[in-house]
């Protein structure tokens, strides 16, 4: 008999992802990395994640994230463009994670540059320990609202830390 497969493959009888859209009139002009990161991060969301709006059916989702008014907007549609549900969350539970986070990859990105490997490698662990933290309280902030992996949270962290350049 074997294993059953740890959390962090989507589950097959949950909803998903299919679209994610960021509101172009949250983002500003970032550097190029974030533009990467997030192009990436969008990429992989897409690919695999676990997506399931509470008291709604498994379903194909598409995500629009937004930030009006300091405030994180997700509104969730139907892969047919029917609403379903629109979440608004304060940022503040997230914005010294975002900053700390934004730091550290300034200074990750500066790192590839110009630093040895061990640095960039002791640099790159922090700021996979800020993101992981960030996915942590997005999840806890989408306790009963949406359900998610760890691996979609840190897919959705990294858009969010994406749309906080403006917001």
């Amino acid at each position: 008999m074997s294993e059953p497969r740890p959390d962090t493959e989507p589950q097959k009888t949950g909803g998903k992802l299919v679209d994610v859209v960021l509101d172009e009139a949250s983002i500003a002009r970032s550097t190029p990395e974030v533009e990467h990161d997030r192009a990436v991060a969008i990429y992989d969301l897409i690919e695999e994640n676990r997506f399931q709006p509470v008291g709604q059916p498994a379903a194909n989702y598409v995500l629009n994230i937004s930030v009006v008014e300091k405030k994180l907007v997700l509104r969730i549609r139907t892969e047919a463009e029917e609403d379903v549900v629109t979440h608004v969350l304060s940022l503040s539970p997230l914005r010294k994670i975002v900053k700390d986070y934004d730091l550290i990859c300034q200074s990750y990105y500066e790192a590839i540059r110009h630093a040895t490997p061990s640095q960039i490698e002791a640099i790159d662990m922090g700021r996979r320990g800020v993101h992981n933290e960030g996915s942590a309280v997005l999840m806890e902030r989408l306790e009963g609202k949406v359900e998610v992996d760890m691996q979609t949270a840190r897919r959705l962290f990294t858009l969010v830390y994406a749309l906080h350049w403006k917001g």
